[in-house]
């Protein structure tokens, strides 16, 4: 049987149009319902910790515990802000690694 005869035959059966065709039923609502207060209740998660996110990450930040300011990166390491040792201390751009500040 070639394609067009199968094509012909689909088109032609009649559609299925009972009584409850293209009604929606009490579960696609509760379906739709549930994923509005999932994203309803995301969307405030996601509020509430945006709140917590400081204004700017540049600013100086406090140690936790210690009542001191230091620095981000400080903050970060555990460090106290104080100038790293030759052996830790990360070289400027340009700078060879061995080259020491004088």
């Amino acid at each position: 049987m070639p394609v067009s005869d199968v094509l012909i035959t689909l088109l032609a059966e009649p559609a299925n149009t009972g009584p409850d065709f293209g009604k929606a039923s009490p579960v696609g609502l509760l379906v739709v319902l549930l994923l509005l207060i999932g994203v309803f209740m995301l969307v405030w998660s996601m509020n509430r910790h945006i709140k917590r996110v400081p204004a700017s990450f540049d600013a100086v930040a406090e140690a936790p515990g210690s009542g001191t300011a230091v620095s981000d990166g400080a903050a970060m390491t555990g460090t106290t802000g104080a100038e790293p040792s030759e052996a830790t201390r990360v070289p400027d751009p340009g700078e060879s690694p061995r080259e020491s500040r004088g």
